[in-house]
C-alpha cells in the first residue's frame, strides 16, 4: 500500500480548492491501493474524523445539488490510513490531534460563515457612513479574535494529543 507524498498532497490541494465529492476523494486513494469506500468515508464523517460536505447548486435547470468535502479531508483520510496500519483503532484515532483538528476547523468554517453573513447584512442595509465604519471596525475586531480563538484551540489541542500520547507511553511502561 502506498500513500500519497506531501508534494501529491499539495498539488491535490491547489487543484481541487472548491472541494471534492466522496466518490473523487475515494477515486484518489484507489491507484494507491489504499482501500476507501465511499460507506467507510462516511463513517469517518459521522466518527467526526472527517468534515462534513457543503450543499452546491450544479448549473443549469432542475440540476439539483451535490456535496462537497473540503480537500483537507483527502490529507485527513492520508494520515488516519497510516494511524490505523500503525495499528491504531478509529476511537484511538478519534481522540488523537486528527479528531481535535476536525473540530476546530468545524468551528472556524462556522465562525467564518457567521462573520461573512454579517459583512453581507452589512453590505445591503442602508446606513449612515458613520455607522458604517463602526460596524466595519467591530466585525474586523470579531474576524481578529476568531482567528486568535481558532488559533489557540489549535494549541490546546496539539498539546492533549501531547498528553495523551505520554500517558498511553507511560501505562505501556508499566505493564
Amino acid at each position: 500500500m502506498d500513500y500519497l507524498d506531501p508534494g501529491e498532497l499539495s498539488r491535490i490541494e491547489s487543484e481541487f480548492a472548491r472541494g471534492l465529492s466522496a466518490g473523487a476523494i475515494v477515486e484518489i486513494f484507489r491507484p494507491k491501493g489504499v482501500r476507501l469506500s465511499e460507506a467507510t468515508f462516511r463513517k469517518y464523517v459521522q466518527a467526526g474524523l472527517l468534515p462534513r460536505s457543503r450543499r452546491v447548486g450544479r448549473k443549469g435547470k432542475h440540476r439539483g445539488s451535490h456535496g462537497l468535502y473540503p480537500v483537507e479531508s483527502v490529507r485527513r483520510i492520508n494520515a488516519i490510513k497510516k494511524m490505523m496500519a500503525a495499528g491504531l483503532t478509529l476511537e484511538e484515532i478519534r481522540r488523537s490531534f486528527v479528531g481535535v483538528k476536525n473540530h476546530i476547523d468545524q468551528v472556524e468554517r462556522s465562525l467564518d460563515e457567521t462573520l461573512s453573513g454579517l459583512e453581507s447584512e452589512l453590505g445591503e442595509r442602508a446606513l449612515a457612513s458613520e455607522q458604517r465604519r463602526s460596524l466595519q471596525g467591530e466585525l474586523t475586531g470579531l474576524r481578529r479574535r476568531a482567528e486568535v480563538l481558532v488559533s489557540d484551540l489549535s494549541r490546546v489541542g496539539s498539546a492533549l494529543t501531547a498528553q495523551r500520547a505520554l500517558g498511553s507511553v507511560e501505562r505501556s511502561d508499566l505493564s
